[in-house]
């Protein structure tokens, strides 16, 4: 029996980015197009056919649902060639359905890989979360704190006023009172309707995007997902779980999940070394979307290595005709 090969994230790693781009470049011709259905579906076939062409034996751990509600990359489907490493997957074809069916900002390709046993089998289910970018001391926020508590306390660490943060939270009535208590300390709010990965990622380049922090509920698979990127760029997040009815706690069980309470920091979802890649599909403030010409179309994506802190983003200007 031949030994387990190793987790080559450098070869892998452009391979991956490949991933990202074709899944986008299949997308492109939904984008305004109101096909929420269509768009992801043209996202998820590019998506295998190119995970297909790896040399891993991939098993899928955060994908689009249970087998039975997702004909393909379910959670425990198995992608890859087999030729390769064993590898967990992490992906999400396309995070921002509505956002590409309506053309609004920030949609993207996203997928992450480590090695077999890194990521969080996270079930189905919402995942409180809060995440800040680096260069903050460990737990310099919490999720026991209130969200006004958060806000000053990472002014302070920061050195400025409640007034110079700016926290992305996602539009949802059921973070109405989280809104109206960040707004009451002064501090900025940049509302997003979908798409919580995108709006953990801005965290890490607050030059770039102007977000300090996020928080707020969403689904937990995309917490991983988001986690995958800050092991790569830098940041703290923390989740945890929030179960509505027993099916979702039969689902975290399912999982292998016993303690429900658990608070998971960004090393407990994502425990070993990983890569990230993501293409814009419509331009938002982390990459530009995809741009057409005659004969061409043109996308960007952002390539990171957690092993070695590295982020590439590499512009692929692919001929149509």
């Amino acid at each position: 029996m031949a030994a387990p090969q190793d987790f080559n994230d450098r070869m892998l790693s452009l391979g991956l980015a490949r991933v990202a781009e074709q899944a986008a470049i299949a997308s492109a011709d939904f984008i305004g197009r109101g096909d929420e259905k269509a768009a992801d579906q043209a996202a998820v076939n590019a998506m295998r056919e190119q995970l297909n062409k790896l040399d891993i034996a991939g098993v899928v751990v955060i994908g689009e649902g249970e087998r039975d509600e997702a004909p393909m990359l379910y959670i425990g489907e198995e992608v890859g060639n087999g030729s390769g490493p064993g590898v967990d997957i992490a992906l999400d074809p396309l995070e921002g359905t509505t956002l590409t069916a309506k053309d609004m900002p920030n949609a993207l390709t996203v997928i992450a890989m480590g090695p077999r046993g890194s990521m969080l089998h996270a079930p189905d289910v919402y995942m409180e979360k809060l995440a800040i970018g680096p260069g903050y001391p460990t737990g310099v926020v919490t999720l026991d704190m209130s969200p006004k508590e958060r806000v000053l306390a990472l002014a302070e660490a920061k050195g400025a006023k409640p007034e110079e943060v700016t926290v992305c939270i996602l539009e949802r009535p059921r973070h109405e009172e989280m809104i109206a208590e960040v707004r009451s300390t002064g501090a900025a709010i940049r509302l997003i309707t979908d798409g919580d990965v995108a709006g953990v990622m801005h965290c890490a380049e607050p030059g770039t995007t102007g977000i300090d922090m996020y928080m707020g509920s969403g689904g937990a698979p995309e917490g991983v997902l988001a986690a995958s990127a800050l092991k790569c760029m830098g940041g703290q997040i923390y989740g945890k779980l929030l179960f509505r009815n027993d099916d979702e706690r039969g689902r975290a069980a399912k999982a292998g999940i016993t303690d429900l309470d658990k608070i998971y920091t960004r090393d407990d979802m994502v425990t070993d070394n990983v890569i990230f890649a993501a293409t814009g599909v419509t331009s938002g403030s982390l990459l530009p979307g995809i741009k057409r010409e005659v004969g061409y179309m043109t996308t960007e994506t952002i390539l990171m290595r957690s092993k070695t802190g590295s982020v590439r983003r590499m512009t692929y200007r692919n001929p149509t005709r």
